[in-house]
């Protein structure tokens, strides 16, 4: 979920640039700035921070796991190598 202060931050910010004529309407004008860059921003497929970096951890411990198999797998490969029955390769 996206952060609704930076929004409203970045809004005010931009209404802010506008020439001083034209502000009048200046609240007006924010909200308008707001609803754009919520509409852009909900389009785009984002993830939390906290999500990406619950993700990070899982893609860290399978990775992990993969290793330890891999390792595993070879050691297995070598025992059967030693033992003179050569391991069957699949395709």
């Amino acid at each position: 979920m996206i952060d609704l202060s930076h929004l409203d931050e970045l809004a005010r910010r931009l209404s802010s640039l506008v020439p001083p004529g034209l502000r009048e309407g200046r609240e007006e004008l924010q909200e308008n700035f707001k609803a754009v860059l919520q509409s852009g921003l909900a389009k785009l497929d984002l993830v939390t921070r906290e999500e990406f970096d619950v993700q990070r951890e899982v893609l860290l411990r399978t990775r992990a796991k993969l290793e330890a198999l891999e390792r595993a797998l070879a050691d297995l490969e070598a025992q059967l190598e030693a033992s003179g029955h050569a391991p069957k390769q699949t395709h």
